[in-house]
């Protein structure tokens, strides 16, 4: 049960990753090598060893990106891990990256386990994540899509973005506006995809159109690479190699009027011009004691740009139908210091600019951030959201505080 601080009983001690590629360029590694170099890196950083892992807290049915699984006794039998006590999956994919460390917290406060790694790898050599939806086989709900040319998430998005701006006004002028803060803060990131490739409101309107009203920068990036965290209890964080980042609120769910989302177009328009985020921030801000002001750093899930957008609206930083105003006031965009009416977000650059591994790079982040040892830092930052989704049903958040 959480108190007006939130709940503070694990903490994230170590986080990892491997380069990141371009989709394909990861090749002739394969996911499991990927996962357990970013693995050892996490344990490196958190100063414990592989034997002490004895759980794993996965998401997206424990996918490794599109079409490969992750198989615990494989890292248990590469990496050496004597004995798993834990072992499970949130689904929806990366709906469920931000809400695997709350999988993770509660394999640990149950006594399940001690040292719980959450880990996502991808590799686009078999099938790139944009026609996803075109590859599969048939069945009743792909039925209704593919003959739509609905082939992959960002179709499907579209449809969300332009019902957004039918609605409230919005224009396209606020999607430009989130790409190009996004790859002005990959900037200075040395293993950022588009690090030194600047982005101009020029470059964006001249883009080729993939689905309108979405621009080739609207898109996240299709890229290979792993990411690990390493998650403890408190108690036990305070005498690793970095100081505790302790989980504040985790919460993992959704509302039926979100429905599937992008593969179900049922909704009431409150919920189809949403990013379906709004029961989570509900959840979250009532497990903390927290509310949206109290927010220094935000860490969006943004495989496409109009879905920051609306998670902006979702977790109540401008109201409904408000977020393209306040995008383009130039409120997201990153600032050292936290003022009133201003939220930095996704201040690595993004799925948009950094690199896409399906959420994690923002829980990278998140952590960074709290160490204060972030490249763009938000000084004195005490609390980070991070979100996973918005993907179908559910999605999930986490709200991270200052490592002590």
């Amino acid at each position: 049960m959480a108190d007006a601080n939130g709940l503070r009983d694990v903490a994230i001690v170590g986080i990892g990753a491997t380069p990141y590629y371009r989709r394909g360029e990861s090749w002739p590694q394969t996911t499991t090598q990927l996962a357990c170099e970013a693995i050892l890196a996490a344990c490196e950083d958190a100063g414990l060893s592989v034997k002490d892992i004895d759980g794993f807290a996965y998401y997206s049915g424990a996918g490794a990106g599109y079409g490969d699984k992750m198989d615990t006794a494989d890292f248990m039998e590469t990496l050496g891990i004597p004995e798993v006590t834990f072992t499970a999956s949130l689904t929806s994919g990366g709906g469920g990256s931000a809400g695997s460390i709350g999988l993770a917290r509660a394999a640990i406060v149950a006594g399940d386990a001690t040292v719980v790694v959450t880990v996502m790898a991808l590799q686009q050599a078999k099938q790139r994540l944009g026609t996803v939806f075109s590859a599969v086989a048939p069945d009743p709900i792909n039925s209704f899509l593919q003959p739509s040319g609905l082939a992959g998430p960002g179709h499907l998005m579209s449809v969300l973005a332009r019902r957004h701006m039918h609605l409230y006004g919005t224009r396209r002028d606020a999607f430009c506006e989130i790409a190009l803060t996004e790859r002005e803060n990959a900037q200075n990131r040395p293993k950022a995809r588009f690090q030194g490739v600047p982005l101009t409101k020029e470059d964006y309107f001249n883009a080729r159109m993939i689905a309108e009203p979405l621009c080739l920068y609207d898109f996240c990036q299709e890229t290979d690479g792993a990411v690990a965290v390493i998650t403890t209890s408190m108690d036990r964080a305070r005498d690793l190699k970095q100081k505790p980042v302790p989980v504040v609120a985790a919460a993992h769910g959704g509302s039926k009027d979100w429905g599937r989302a992008f593969a179900w177009m049922g909704m009431p328009d409150e919920y189809f011009a949403s990013a379906g985020n709004k029961p989570i921030a509900d959840r979250l801000y009532k497990q903390s004691g927290l509310g949206p002001s109290d927010i220094d750093v935000a860490l969006l899930y943004d495989h496409f740009s109009p879905m920051v957008l609306m998670q902006l609206e979702d977790y109540g930083f401008c109201d409904r139908g408000e977020g393209g105003a306040f995008v383009e006031s130039g409120a997201i965009r990153y600032s050292p210091e936290r003022k009133d009416g201003h939220i930095s977000v996704n201040t690595h650059g993004g799925q948009l600019s950094e690199a896409y591994i399906i959420g994690m790079t923002h829980i990278v982040e998140g952590v960074e951030q709290m160490r204060g040892t972030a490249i763009n830092q938000v000084t004195d930052a005490e609390h980070a959201l991070i979100t996973g989704g918005p993907a179908s049903l559910p999605v999930s958040g986490l709200i991270l505080g200052k490592a002590s």
